[in-house]
């Protein structure tokens, strides 16, 4: 009898939410007001933020994983359209107004989608949560103008971006031992 060779897909999840999570806190220290906004924030929203969850998706969407290839692909593009709106290549500045809703849309989806993370593990929750109120607090942050509150949605963000990179790396590691070493 013939061997067949088996093919083992890997879990897109830890890329996806690695790229997530390190873009995410990059740019909430310029929220929090530690650094400036440079070509460093928007090269990672470009390439970690928004190709590796791109890429991400499109594993989970092979997969079969409805969740997982609509979360990394929507937040992937989430991060290439902020690029795109930070770098204003029409010459237009958003307003606080426009950017508000902008974000008010990506809390109302982040709400779903957490709701949607009901059956999976704390650690996603936690990142689905934190990134709702993230969302929220922008949002707010925008509508007002409120510089407190631009900081609070920094210090929150940092928050949301680490507890994804604590997520991706349980997955890697678990993943590896064959058994669950970082408690999710």
């Amino acid at each position: 009898m013939a061997e067949t060779a088996q093919h083992k897909e890997a879990n897109a999840g830890p890329l996806g939410l690695l790229g997530f999570g390190m873009s995410t806190i990059l740019l909430n220290l310029h929220n929090s007001g530690v650094i400036e906004l440079s070509i460093v924030i928007l090269a990672m929203g470009i390439c970690m933020g928004g190709l590796a969850q791109i890429i991400a998706g499109i594993m989970e969407f092979k997969a079969g994983n409805t969740f997982g290839a609509t979360a990394f692909t929507s937040y992937g593009l989430f991060w290439w359209s902020l690029v795109l709106i930070l770098l204003t290549p029409f010459g237009q500045e958003s307003d606080g107004r426009s950017m508000g809703f902008y974000l008010l849309l990506w809390c109302i989806f982040t709400a779903f989608m957490f709701v949607g993370t009901m059956k999976a593990n704390h650690a996603t929750q936690i990142v689905f949560g934190s990134l709702t109120i993230l969302f929220l607090l922008l949002a707010l942050h925008h509508f007002t103008g409120s510089h407190i509150v631009g900081m609070i949605a920094g210090i929150e963000g940092i928050f949301c971006g680490a507890s994804a990179i604590y997520t991706a790396v349980a997955g890697i590691v678990d993943g590896e031992f064959n058994r669950p070493i970082m408690p999710v």
